[in-house]
């Protein structure tokens, strides 16, 4: 019995780490301005967060990690997004990770 109550807790512990790195990424999100131009659930002058984890994969987290950095165009329409060069490549790839999981 000792046994499924240590497996119960140790699984709440991954539960509640996980929502732990999730609001950690949020803030990293608001600290760096990202939510001025995007938000997780619509389009704002860029495209929501829940449309990009749409319409990329894991494959594409390093790529999206460096548009956060050097920004882009054409992938969204007219509006180019700006580079970010204050946002570390660590910080890219853990927005990037919070994004994908959007979904």
């Amino acid at each position: 019995m000792k046994a499924i109550y240590v497996c119960l807790l140790a699984a709440a512990g991954v539960m509640s780490a996980g929502a732990v790195q999730a609001q950690d990424a949020e803030a990293l999100a608001k600290s760096k301005n990202c939510l001025s131009c995007h938000a997780v659930d619509k389009k704002v002058v860029g495209p929501s967060y829940k449309d990009v984890a749409k319409k990329y994969t894991a494959k594409d987290e390093a790529a999206l990690s460096a548009k956060i950095i050097k920004g882009g165009k054409g992938a969204w329409g007219e509006i180019p997004m700006p580079p970010n060069p204050s946002v570390t490549p660590d910080e890219a790839t853990k927005l990037a990770k919070w994004i994908l999981s959007q979904k």
